[in-house]
């Protein structure tokens, strides 16, 4: 993601980087590219509330325009969800509604799907059901398992996930109940 920010024309930036979990990726990434990041383990907190209001506080201060969920394994809850309405993306690895929640891609092989891929969405208060912006198709192999599955899957959302963030940086997207309008499509 930071990369396809700091190509020409991009017209977003990544700010802020937030992780529950210590040893994630992100984080590191994020401190190599002197980009504020921080862990705010669930278990520091009194509560699931306390906790969203410490992210939304990290959030406010920086100016967040938009969040975008990339592993971030546990519903939004109404405390970011109320801060942020309309507000936060999150990318799966199917093209929901089909595979939500953990494991789509074991889910898609066990189902013997002939088509998976990825969607990014606008986050409400359920298990992957929110608002679809964007979707893109990965063909399930005969000789796939989860792993070249996931591989290909993860080739795409690096793709699409930035498209996403561009097209709402531009003022092209509008969500009319369950439907993503995109401007100019």
């Amino acid at each position: 993601m930071v990369r396809d920010s700091r190509r020409p024309g991009a017209n977003f930036s990544v700010c802020l980087v937030i992780s529950d979990q210590k040893d994630a990726p992100g984080l590191r990434k994020a401190a190599a590219r002197n980009i504020p990041a921080y862990c705010l383990a669930l278990e520091s907190f009194s509560n699931r509330e306390s906790h969203e209001r410490e992210i939304c506080a990290l959030l406010e201060r920086e100016g967040i325009e938009l969040v975008c969920l990339a592993g971030y394994m546990r519903l939004v809850g109404p405390v970011l969800l109320e801060k942020f309405s309309g507000r936060i993306m999150n990318i799966h690895p199917s093209l929901l509604p089909s595979c939500p929640g953990l494991h789509a891609q074991r889910q898609a092989l066990r189902h013997g799907l002939k088509i998976s891929g990825c969607t990014v969405h606008f986050v409400d208060a359920g298990l992957d059901s929110g608002p679809i912006i964007a979707q893109q198709a990965v063909r399930v192999r005969a000789d796939d398992n989860e792993e070249t599955l996931s591989r290909r899957i993860l080739h795409q959302e690096h793709r699409l996930f930035p498209r996403s963030i561009r097209l709402f940086f531009a003022g092209r997207l509008q969500i009319q109940g369950r439907t993503v309008i995109i401007a100019g499509e």
